[in-house]
């Protein structure tokens, strides 16, 4: 898979006969023997209303064992049944994937199905492929080096990095509560993403702005630029098995109710023609991944939840169609949540996540080309670095992992993590290019508290204590943190591999409520939003360190954003 999806060198030829009949042949000087595919596109029949069509494609790289081509309309050619493949339809966006006895597809080997389709109008013949996010017909030499950032808002290739050279929206139904809040105009002209967490937030609640709102104010903020929209996918049925507070409006088994009240509907919005020139970036369903590895079965936080969940398979198939039903569309860049480093970084946690990452990216209609990359540390509160200690420093014979804040960790902040992941993620199939981003809303952990230097050299447990700026109780803990700050502003391209510092989740919007609140948003209360709870086995049995008097996550929580910028690091002006 190649994130960069460059536009054709040239435009194809049709060559159409007396019969009716369209083939897709190359120009002169459009190199289609060295190109790493080639698709052939024949109109056997077509009439005033509809046509019949078979696609045939050669696979010019490495073997493969499954596949999935993509191609969109330029009219309103609407596919109304097919064989020798799955075939999905979102708006003018194709999606073609294998049936399960076709999916080898050997160098040099091809592979043909086809279909009937209806249409008003032109039925003009798409010109541009991609086979696993490869562009065919065009010389490979053409297809990977880096995507342009397409500096006058290009609709044609997803750049390498939809950060670098682009704005990023400011919600500015966000920007208005921060700006409120005496001081909180010093960052509310900061880019934050919009959660679409339950399906009336589609076409917004309470008179709030909905997603074709939200869209049209972006295409105003872009200008004669890039810009980036950051949206969050997350309404999975079961949403958030391990964690009441966020618990989400659908049932474990209303897979079918999500695909077609929730990301049809999305993908149907984002797909129209009038947002092309936008970036659009998805952070795909946030702690559902992770909660199948650590807390389905074997363990001691293992939940009930979470064991429906992974023997349903609906968080898999959900996160899967997701993947493939917005990958389809052309400017859209899916972010798998990836947890942090502290749910995920050990070694028995970090191999079974990179499974489930490539299954969900394989199976079900989806492939490793509609994954632009992972996000780490959504919503959550680890520190980017750890200024004053590594993973790998040692005291009196002891290593750092063996300190109880580590717990024989592999990693002590989420750029390493991140970092290790990818490495990991990349080995496992997916793309070289892949690119992570690091939701740094809140964990900048400044203020007085802040250590100035490493810990005292007396015992391991001192000297991580001592230094470590990440001042939790535990790791573990995740709700309405007190002490945290705002983290690092949001940054294009910080480090080689990281796409993005990203604010994902606003600054004042809480984590859950504080004690039990009746509401309408299928909300729960857990514990760990309690200040006076002792804690379970995902924190230690430790306190909390949550904040009182928080409401239902998502709500304003002033004194949150208060402390939040109290503490910001880097400090705020």
């Amino acid at each position: 898979m190649s994130r960069t999806r460059m536009s054709l060198l040239a435009a194809l030829t049709v060559l159409a006969g007396t019969s009716g009949t369209a083939c897709l042949t190359a120009p002169a000087g459009a190199a289609t023997a060295s190109a790493p595919c080639t698709v052939d596109y024949k109109m056997q029949n077509q009439w005033d209303t509809g046509f019949t069509t078979t696609v045939t494609i050669t696979n010019n790289g490495a073997a493969k064992s499954s596949w999935s081509l993509k191609w969109s309309y330029a009219g309103n050619q609407q596919i109304t049944n097919g064989w020798n493949a799955e075939i999905a339809q979102s708006g003018a966006a194709v999606t073609a994937t294998n049936e399960s006895y076709n999916g080898s597809l050997t160098n040099g080997g091809s592979v043909s199905f086809g279909f009937n389709g209806s249409y008003s109008g032109t039925n003009t013949v798409p010109t541009a492929f991609t086979l696993d996010g490869v562009t065919c017909n065009v010389d490979g030499g053409d297809n990977g080096g880096g995507g342009g950032t397409g500096g006058g808002g290009s609709t044609g290739s997803r750049a390498d990095n939809p950060y670098v050279g682009a704005k990023v929206y400011v919600n500015p139904e966000w920007s208005a509560k921060a700006a409120a809040e005496p001081g909180g105009s010093r960052i509310a002209n900061q880019p934050t993403a919009v959660w679409l967490d339950r399906i009336a937030a589609i076409n917004g609640v309470g008179g709030g702005m909905g997603l074709r709102a939200h869209l049209d104010e972006a295409l105003k903020q872009k200008g004669s630029g890039d810009l980036v929209v950051q949206l969050v996918i997350y309404d999975l049925p079961g949403r958030d098995c391990a964690a009441l507070a966020s618990n989400g409006e659908l049932g474990p088994n209303d897979l079918d109710k999500y695909k077609s009240q929730y990301i049809d509907p999305i993908a149907s919005i984002i797909s129209d023609p009038k947002y092309a020139g936008l970036r659009i970036a998805t952070v795909i369903e946030p702690d559902s991944l992770p909660n199948l590895v650590t807390n389905a079965g074997g363990t001691n936080t293992t939940t009930d939840a979470c064991v429906t969940m992974k023997s349903n398979g609906n968080y898999e198939k959900g996160v899967s169609y997701a993947l493939g039903k917005l990958g389809a569309i052309p400017n859209v860049y899916n972010y798998i949540d990836a947890g942090h480093h502290g749910w995920l970084g050990w070694d028995s946690n970090l191999g079974p996540s990179v499974q489930e990452f490539t299954k969900v990216a394989t199976t079900n209609g989806a492939s490793v080309g509609d994954v632009a990359g992972f996000i780490v540390n959504t919503a959550n509160y680890s520190p980017v670095t750890e200024p004053n200690f590594k993973v790998t420093d040692t005291v009196n014979g002891q290593t750092v992992r063996q300190s109880k804040w580590v717990d024989w960790n592999q990693y002590v902040d989420e750029q390493s993590f991140a970092l290790g992941l990818r490495d990991k993620l990349v080995a496992a199939g997916f793309d070289s290019g892949l690119g992570m981003l690091i939701d740094t809303s809140r964990d900048g952990w400044g203020g007085s508290a802040r250590p100035t230097g490493p810990g005292p050299m007396t015992s391991v447990d001192d000297y991580v204590n001592g230094g470590r700026i990440d001042r939790r109780i535990h790791a573990g803990n995740w709700c309405n943190q007190s002490g945290a700050g705002l983290g690092e502003r949001p940054t294009a391209a910080p480090a080689a591999g990281i796409d993005a510092y990203v604010w994902v989740k606003p600054p004042g919007e809480s984590d859950g409520s504080s004690t039990a609140v009746s509401n309408d948003e299928g909300k729960g209360f857990d514990r760990m939003c309690d200040p006076t709870y002792g804690g379970n086995a995902r924190n230690g049995n430790s306190p909390t360190g949550a904040l009182p008097n928080a409401p239902l996550a998502g709500h304003w929580f002033s004194a949150q954003f208060q402390q939040l910028m109290q503490n910001a690091y880097p400090p705020l002006p």
